[in-house]
């Protein structure tokens, strides 16, 4: 047998690792749905018969369960004491459904992108793309838990005071416009934050508007925010003070079409902010980790989404701000500046 070299065996290594990582993603799922995180979390160290007795399941899985989360580096294990820990760190990731940093919606969505593999392969020979609509359902509750972990970081404390005077306006009582909404999220924080401003979320998407309706009566916003079934180009009404589209103007097959419907509904003095996944403008710049996901979750999801609509014109979840201002100006917009950024995140800023 050869012997590699070196470059192979780093090569080599890097595969073990992604392999490991991808047949441990079900494992993490698993953690999620049965509590195991959380009760680690609250209650350890403990061994495996104790974590098995505090979520009612059987010590054995649990026991072979942990032994590949100790060795992916997701919990933590002590050879002396034969139990099993969780740091802060691990907790703040993994366990702690509030903290900015919580990434078990992720999985729900590699969950999703998995089980909707050959829709995509199929639409890569065809082209006619692969609809929202089409995925299962772990794609959508994955992206709004995902999701909705940075937007109560950011959204009312960093993004919204970094557009020019819209604080003070929502909280005077302001017209606000959620378009492509999802499960409301975004949507519910900003009802919840400024309660003399009207909200009303679009989302084509039947099944997500339902699940945004339940949402907000569970926030007690429903009174103030309301969802209706339109698409971006459709959406109704007018006078809108702010028009936000949060991580997905780039799945849109039309979003030039998109913004020039969003600056038909807008005052004179409104506002469009646009969320999206962060990218610098070179595919170079963006080859790196946060690339990477963005780059494999644009593959399977938002390329596809974008060529199964009219138009088709696939900007993809790394576009970059000189390509989106380049939409957002074709749009009839004039006035386009970064207004703030972080290392998931690009928000613009539109004017008319």
């Amino acid at each position: 047998m050869a012997t590699p070299s070196s470059s192979l065996e780093q090569f080599l290594g890097k595969m073990l690792g992604d392999i490991g990582a991808a047949m441990s993603g079900s494992l993490v799922l698993i953690g999620d749905k049965l509590g195991l995180y959380r009760a680690l979390a609250e209650h350890g160290p403990m061994d495996a018969a104790d974590l098995a007795r505090r979520t009612e399941t059987t010590e054995r899985n649990v026991r072979e369960w942990l032994a590949n989360q100790a060795a992916s580096g997701y919990v933590n294990y002590d050879a002396a004491t034969q139990k099993y820990s969780m740091s802060p760190e691990q907790i703040t990731v993994l366990a702690d459904e509030k903290s900015e940093f919580f990434m078990l919606g992720g999985f729900q969505l590699i969950s999703s992108i998995y089980e909707d593999e050959p829709l995509v392969t199929s639409a890569f020979r065809s082209g006619r793309g692969v609809g929202w609509h089409e995925h299962s359902q772990c794609l959508f509750c994955g992206t709004e838990r995902f999701f909705r972990a940075g937007y109560a970081a950011h959204l009312v404390h960093d993004w919204l005071p970094a557009l020019d005077g819209m604080v003070e306006r929502l909280q005077r009582g302001a017209k606000v416009a959620d378009v492509g909404c999802g499960h409301g999220a975004s949507t519910i924080l900003m009802a919840q934050a400024f309660p003399n401003s009207q909200f009303v979320g679009f989302d084509y998407h039947l099944a997500s508007i339902h699940r945004a309706e339940q949402a907000a009566r569970e926030a007690g916003v429903a009174e103030r925010c309301d969802f209706e079934v339109a698409t971006a180009k459709e959406f109704g009404d007018n006078d809108y003070d702010l028009v936000a589209v949060f991580d997905c103007l780039h799945d849109m097959g039309d979003p030039i079409g998109a913004a020039r419907h969003i600056r038909e509904t807008l005052r004179d003095d409104g506002t469009w902010m646009i969320v999206e996944p962060f990218a610098n403008d070179s595919l170079a710049e963006n080859l790196n980790p946060i690339g990477r996901i963005c780059y494999a979750a644009s593959t399977m999801v938002c390329v596809p989404a974008s060529q199964n609509q009219e138009v088709g014109l696939a900007l993809g979840a790394q576009a970059g701000e000189a390509r989106l201002r380049e939409v957002i100006q074709s749009g009839g917009f004039t006035r386009v500046r970064r207004a703030a950024a972080t290392p998931f995140n690009l928000v613009l800023e539109a004017r008319p």
